[in-house]
């Protein structure tokens, strides 16, 4: 169970304990991942991976021990999430065909819910290219059933510039081989962690990360970021916290300028994003503004605005992120859902959250003045995501001209109560002028799907998100 819920969505109001969940699955492996804060490991979970008393703990999280000494099966992230991606990354993989149909079946899934275009900002323990090849083969058999931008994200601390300078060599930005972007799979250019020493993991339950106790951050953000600028390369850096996005400024503001000096674009040439920016300030805001960049709004205040309520308290949280000043100062922004790991996929929680300020538990983090109203949030979802992938003249909009996609969803969006948006779906999803999902009057217009494979593969149980919710 990775990302895509929160402990006070329940009506306990906390995560599951580590007996419950050897008592639920007292011979299957189980991890259970809660935003970028902690993972739980039942018995069997620990078992399989190998963790004992003797396994030490990896620098940047804590394997939690009994008084016995013996792990209890509580993975802490403090201060950054290394250990659950370490973990994760020790999951069995899937066959190449399991992969091919286990993408299949998410992007059909991600169709459910209206979606026809998405933007992969680039996910920690992603290897590119190899673990881009389900996405590719489909999109090779033209089989892909949604449209996909994609930032590389260099996997490698230490050695970003060298991972950069050879993707810069062998692709382009804008192409993907020999298949147009309107095939659906598209390089984009660089992100989301441009090097590793300069990000800021949102963990509410620490305190707030430091960029200069890194030593050596600066240059290396600064010898990256010089890199794609010179040549050409859109970017997106994770920046929560207003403090790391000042200092991520400052470096940007410092190559624009030499780059101008030696008589080059700098970044007018470039399209860039802030992903997440939930405490940017106005005087940072204006800073982005002037450089021409984007900021790329999540919506994990919903699962973990409790958790940031709690550290930094009701007047900090009200405009997490200022949603409406980054609307009124006209800089390009976008709504996404930073699944599938803090967040759920489904896109209604967010415009849910945007237009109501509540988490998926039901509590109230945002203030009547930062909410968005349901046209300006479903923007930010639709047209304001073409920006990001330089489609706003082709996408976002029906009107002539612009790819034939579009959903027709199971309520009125613009009229049903606020508790209603967070169960809306798709009775219909085309892209391309083609039929990728139906339910209800125009079930069986879609290409059918193969078995879910393979055979114990958690859909075939439940079959993917809130399906028999209310």
């Amino acid at each position: 169970m990775i990302g895509g819920w929160s402990p006070h969505q329940f009506v306990e109001k906390r995560m599951p304990t580590v007996t419950e969940l050897s008592e639920a699955a007292p011979n299957t492996p189980v991890f259970a991942l809660s935003l970028y804060s902690r993972g739980l490991l039942n018995r069997a979970g620990l078992k399989a991976l190998g963790i004992d008393r003797n396994t030490v703990s990896p620098a940047g999280g804590r394997i939690e021990k009994g008084p016995d000494g013996e792990p209890t099966g509580v993975l802490v992230a403090d201060p950054d999430p290394t250990i659950l991606y370490q973990t994760i990354a020790k999951l069995p993989p899937l066959s190449a065909d399991d992969q091919v149909n286990s993408t299949l079946h998410f992007y059909r899934e991600l169709n459910r819910f209206g979606l026809t275009s998405a933007i992969d900002a680039g996910g920690g323990g992603h290897q590119f290219p190899g673990d881009y090849r389900a996405t590719d083969t489909l999109a090779s058999q033209r089989e892909l059933s949604l449209r996909i931008s994609y930032y590389l994200f260099p996997q490698r601390p230490g050695r970003e510039l060298e991972d950069l300078q050879t993707w810069i060599r062998d692709y382009k930005p804008g192409t993907n081989g020999d298949r147009l972007r309107s095939n659906g799979y598209v390089l984009e250019g660089s992100g989301e962690f441009l090097v590793w020493s300069a990000g800021d993991f949102e963990n509410f339950q620490a305190r707030r990360p430091d960029l200069d106790e890194r030593p050596g951050w600066r240059d290396q953000l600064t010898a990256v970021t010089r890199t794609l600028v010179q040549q050409g390369w859109p970017l997106r850096i994770h920046a929560t916290y207003d403090q790391t996005i000042s200092k991520i400024l400052d470096v940007f503001e410092d190559v624009d300028r030499g780059e101008r000096a030696a008589g080059r674009p700098g970044f007018s040439g470039v399209r860039w994003t802030i992903d997440h920016a939930e405490t940017v300030s106005a005087a940072s805001l204006d800073r982005i503004k002037a450089l021409g960049g984007g900021i790329a709004v999540q919506n994990r205040m919903a699962f973990a605005g409790e958790d940031f309520l709690a550290r930094y308290g009701e007047s900090a949280v009200a405009a997490t992120p200022p949603s409406k000043d980054i609307l009124r100062r006209g800089i390009p922004v976008a709504a996404g859902t930073d699944g599938t790991r803090v967040s759920s996929y489904n896109p209604w929680l967010s415009l849910y959250w945007l237009v109501s300020g509540r988490t998926v538990g039901g509590t109230v983090v945002s203030s009547a003045a930062n909410r968005l109203s349901r046209e300006e949030a479903l923007r930010l979802w639709t047209v304001g995501g073409a920006w990001f992938s330089g489609e706003e003249n082709v996408k976002g909009r029906i009107a002539s001209g612009q790819y034939a996609d579009f959903a027709v969803l199971s309520n009125d969006y613009f009229s049903v109560p606020e508790e209603t948006i967070r169960h809306i779906e798709s009775m219909l999803t085309v892209v391309g002028g083609t039929v990728v999902y139906g339910a209800g009057p125009f079930a069986g217009l879609a290409e059918p799907l193969p078995p879910v494979s393979p055979a114990w593969s958690p859909v075939v149980w439940y079959g993917g998100y809130v399906r028999n919710s209310p």
